[in-house]
């Protein structure tokens, strides 16, 4: 009896983990995507520049809302320092209040500890610090290779699409040959990267194209996401929602709703008002001017005006300061109207 009893034990238990280990089968494992960072800043990004925490902080967010597991690297490993950034954007305060990810920046992995076969996706943040270090790390270069071999997703924002630059498919060829793609443009770049473009190992819209891609963009900081298949690029800080929710479309998950980032809604605010809707762009900011960040769209529209190459983008640069003329009272716009508008006449004039 007391061996009949004993096998009997001895099946159930058999019988148990086979049952264990069917469930655990069935149940697919959490996805899990990895964010890189640039290792390089110091001082805020005054001695030299690192990662844009504006970046950071959304995809961070979005990924985790939508339940999302999320490691951090960074080429060395170890604490990372963001550009300077204002703590008080909605999107900085909800980052600055999670104790995960503020420990995982302080903890970032080393690319070379990790393995290409845990992750199904990589987003790799901008910031200026990204155009030194992540196009010289092969660790990095090697996990951006395997992860598209096996079928993953790889983004990158802004600045970060130089860790692109150098990698090589299974293949051989570059991973970014024949594709549509984008990032920080020159014309950006001339705008906005006086301080630290000249040590740049080249300007990352010539790199890319050298490397064959199908560069796109929007104008200067509007913003841009492109999709090619299982590659997926954002031009600007101000693409990086998009980019982010089109990574979580791609691994098949459907964006939870939420509130945009007030960032987010002021730069679609701009874009209606260039695509011709006026009346409900003027509905809106009676309804709640204070939803939108105007001082932002009058540095759009002062930029884009002093960049534009031709009278169709100028007269875009004034339309957009115009429209923040009203909500964002300033001297310095003022003036920049009043100079806007005497530089086109002049350029209307006939030659005498």
């Amino acid at each position: 009896m007391k061996r009949f009893a004993h096998l009997l034990q001895h099946c159930l238990t058999g019988l148990l983990a086979a049952h264990v280990l069917a469930a655990s089968a069935q149940t697919p494992a959490p996805t899990k995507v990895l964010i890189v960072v640039s290792g390089e800043g110091r001082d805020q990004g005054k001695t030299r520049p690192g990662f844009e925490m504006d970046e950071f902080a959304q995809s961070w967010l979005l990924l985790r809302a939508n339940g999302i597991a999320v490691d951090v690297a960074s080429p060395a490993g170890g604490p990372v320092e963001a550009d300077r950034y204002n703590p008080q954007d909605d999107y900085n305060a909800g980052l600055l209040g999670d104790a995960q990810a503020l420990t995982q920046l302080r903890q970032t992995l080393a690319t070379a500890s990790l393995r290409a076969s845990d992750y199904r996706a990589v987003l790799v943040m901008g910031g200026k610090g990204a155009m030194f270090d992540l196009p010289k790390d092969p660790a990095l270069q090697r996990l951006l290779t395997a992860i598209d071999a096996q079928g993953g997703v790889i983004a990158a924002v802004c600045h970060g699409p130089a860790a692109l630059a150098e990698v090589r498919r299974a293949d051989g060829q570059p991973l970014v040959a024949g594709r549509r793609l984008t990032g920080f443009t020159n014309e950006e770049e001339t705008a906005f990267g006086k301080k630290w473009a000249a040590q740049f190992p080249w300007l990352l819209e010539d790199r890319l194209k050298a490397q064959g891609a199908r560069w796109e963009e929007a104008s200067l900081m509007l913003p841009r996401v492109v999709v090619d298949g299982r590659l997926i690029t954002g031009q600007n800080p101000f693409s990086t929602a998009a980019m982010t929710e089109a990574v979580l479309r791609a691994l098949g998950h459907e964006p939870k709703p939420r509130k945009p980032f007030r960032d987010e809604a002021t730069m679609a605010l701009a874009q209606r008002w260039l695509d011709g809707e006026q009346a409900e762009v003027q509905a809106l900011l009676a309804a709640d001017a204070k939803a939108y960040k105007m001082e932002l769209v009058a540095m759009l529209g002062l930029y884009q005006f002093k960049q534009a190459a031709d009278d169709a983008n100028r007269r875009q640069g004034l339309s957009l300061m115009r429209l923040a003329e009203p909500h964002f009272k300033h001297e310095q716009l003022t003036q920049a109207i009043a100079q806007a508008r005497q530089s086109l006449l002049a350029l209307a004039a006939p030659a005498r």
